[in-house]
């Protein structure tokens, strides 16, 4: 299950919100402790509550619960939910109202509470995306929910709102957080660097390494996983590369050939992926060509024109093998301002 957060400002636009999925048949009430209503008039009663906070600038919390694709639940194990969502996260004397929308292919619902509490108080949202997703894996397991495996939140990074809408709109589990748990695999499973690294790549993770060249140091590390390139650091301090050698036996003398053998492919000085063999992908073309026995190279410019472009082309630049746009825009700049001194003259 993924839970998605939002605070604002205004109840009266999430509530229009839900309420026009009402109208359309894309949605109805699950559960509330207001008054369903007319729209300004459940805005009207939050914000008789939030008077109590005036200077409270985003009272308005909204969360949608969804399920996997695979994953079902009644109107009443949803309202079940919902309810222990909120009491979970802290809103248990706050005002809600929860609806169940049925326009999508999983099933969701959308909880709007209001973050002041009846008694005044205000209901934190000190790390609540770390206290949502500890939540979730609870109730997972208490309603029979498709589990992630469980993992260590403290040192992980959160999931970022495009990484939880995209696992919604796909119905694929966050790539940070398979990856979150792959690296939690291959560590618990190597002694030293070359264990780790062998892990890495039985888990399909290719590991980049930032070494300098100067001292052969490694300051840094980041993982490749289904083409996506992830810092060690984004994924939470305990995947940079200084809290990795805490956990593996490294020594940067011994290890460093290991690490140069099964870095990841760097990218040349024009963006041609170079293999550790050192050539290039590029089969067809080369750099330069040597002509004849002078041992010169013949390089052409990226902007050179062959003589089966040249139709419909003035001939001056077609010729010239070392034309380019700056160039162009020089000579321009250069006539501008001899029209400018003739005009003086005159």
């Amino acid at each position: 299950m993924i839970a998605k957060q939002i605070k604002g400002k205004d109840f009266y636009g999430v509530l229009a919100y839900n309420e026009k999925k009402v109208e359309e048949g894309y949605g109805y009430v699950l559960d509330a402790n207001i008054t369903h209503g007319k729209t300004i008039s459940m805005t009207k009663e939050f914000n008789l509550v939030r008077q109590l906070r005036p200077r409270l600038g985003k009272a308005v919390y909204h969360v949608s619960l969804n399920l996997p694709h695979n994953d079902n639940l009644t109107d009443k194990e949803f309202t079940s939910l919902g309810y222990d969502y909120l009491q979970g996260m802290g809103f248990d004397d706050n005002q809600y109202i929860m609806y169940r929308h049925i326009d999508q292919d999983h099933q969701h619902i959308h909880i709007i509470a209001n973050r002041v509490r009846f008694s005044g108080d205000v209901v934190s949202d000190s790390k609540d995306y770390e206290r949502s997703e500890v939540l979730v894996r609870k109730l997972e397991k208490k309603y029979g929910l498709s589990q992630l495996p469980d993992v260590e939140l403290v040192k992980k990074a959160t999931l970022t709102h495009k990484e939880i809408e995209k696992a919604i709109r796909t119905g694929q589990p966050p790539i940070k957080l398979i990856l979150q748990q792959k690296m939690d695999k291959a560590l618990s499973k190597s002694n030293n660097t070359s264990q780790f690294i062998k892990e890495l790549k039985e888990n399909g993770i290719s590991p980049k390494f930032n070494i300098s060249k100067s001292t052969g140091r490694v300051s840094g590390i980041s993982f490749k996983y289904q083409d996506v390139v992830y810092k060690g650091s984004t994924l939470g301090r305990k995947y940079s590369w200084n809290n990795i050698i805490k956990h593996i036996d490294y020594e940067q003398d011994r290890d460093r050939s290991i690490i140069l053998q099964n870095d990841m492919p760097k990218r040349g000085p024009e963006g041609v992926g170079v293999e550790s063999g050192g050539s290039t992908n590029r089969s067809s073309e080369e750099a330069g060509r040597i002509k004849g026995d002078t041992g010169k190279i013949n390089k052409k410019s990226k902007y050179y024109l062959a003589k089966t472009q040249t139709d419909g082309l003035i001939t001056d630049y077609a010729n010239d093998t070392d034309w380019t746009p700056f160039k162009l825009e020089l000579l321009e700049t250069g006539r501008k301002k001899k029209k400018k001194r003739k005009g003086k003259t005159l």
